[in-house]
């Protein structure tokens, strides 16, 4: 019998991580009520949240704000032609750099590095700023 709870445990609540946040979410009414009852009943906020089977971070999280944390996709400051084109004129540029010419911060231009798949390859002839480095896109080789 423990056994069969215990496989029918493992396909509760599996959330898919690509929208996590979305489905996992309580609703709006959900958290209303507990409150409610919180207040109504005079519980403590370990007891309210034992009462409806969820944390007691979540309860204390809600009695401050109610509302939910807005969701989306952060908005990306770097249009990734202009970067395209930074790596094709400066393949040996360090990211500080890069990000001082878009005017941005060096981890969003390592982020957006990362997204185009821009890998560092070993310079064997060292140009003039005596850096080993060189950024190379993918499927693109731009040797002259």
């Amino acid at each position: 019998m423990s056994i069969i709870l215990l496989v029918s445990r493992a396909y509760i609540a599996q959330p898919d991580n690509s929208d996590y946040n979305v489905r996992m979410a309580y609703s709006l009414d959900f958290r209303r009520k507990v409150l409610s009852v919180r207040k109504r009943e005079g519980l403590t906020i370990a007891e309210v949240a034992d009462r409806f089977d969820v944390g007691v971070a979540s309860v204390t999280r809600w009695i401050k704000n109610v509302d939910r944390k807005p969701q989306g996709y952060r908005k990306r400051k770097i249009d990734l032609d202009v970067l395209r084109q930074d790596i094709v004129d400066y393949p040996d540029a360090y990211q500080y750099e890069r990000a001082a010419r878009l005017g941005v911060a060096q981890n969003a231009v390592f982020l957006a590095l990362r997204k185009l798949g821009v890998t560092y390859k070993k310079n064997t002839d060292t140009s003039q700023s005596r850096r080993k480095y060189t950024a190379h896109l993918p499927g693109k080789d731009h040797r002259p």
